[in-house]
């Protein structure tokens, strides 16, 4: 009785793991797929362009804009946030500098002043203002590809 117990159990789990092993092997597969990519690329002669790398123009990112719940904290500056006010937060830049943010998908643009700070991420990235974000036209959507720029102190 208890050997027919075992071998129900031996052949649940013999069936539970044939149904799991395709989504243990999905990230392998994902991995081989950028592997033949980047050597597709290699033989090609052609370098893949990473969005992110510094061009003359400045840096091509993700930006996004602050959360409603920010309203009136204080920033890294130690201003407080004003989501009419046209400032950015950076992990990267200097606080006090100015940038040019260009929407990547409608060409709009506005310059910013950085003031906050925001977490690292592994792509360029800004956190801007509600007003910024409605002058680049990505309010309401969340994020936006975008080109970061940044000015020269006699510029404006």
């Amino acid at each position: 009785m208890a050997s027919i117990q075992l071998r129900k159990r031996l052949a649940l789990f013999v069936a539970l793991c044939q149904l799991l092993s395709p989504l243990h092997t999905l990230p392998l597969q994902a991995q081989e797929e950028s592997v033949q990519n980047s050597q597709e690329t290699l033989q090609n002669g052609k370098k893949k362009t990473d969005p992110s790398d510094e061009t003359a123009d400045g840096k091509e990112g993700l930006a996004t804009y602050y959360a409603k719940r920010y309203n009136g904290r204080r920033t890294r500056s130690g201003a407080r946030y004003k989501p009419e006010g046209l400032t950015a937060a950076s992990p990267d830049l200097p606080m006090g500098c100015t940038v040019k943010v260009v929407n990547l998908a409608n060409g709009e643009e506005v310059v910013v002043t950085v003031n906050d700070r925001c977490r690292r991420k592994k792509i360029p990235f800004i956190d801007l203002s509600r007003a910024a974000a409605k002058k680049l036209g990505f309010l309401g959507k969340g994020t936006a590809r975008v080109r970061i720029i940044p000015q020269e102190e006699d510029e404006s």
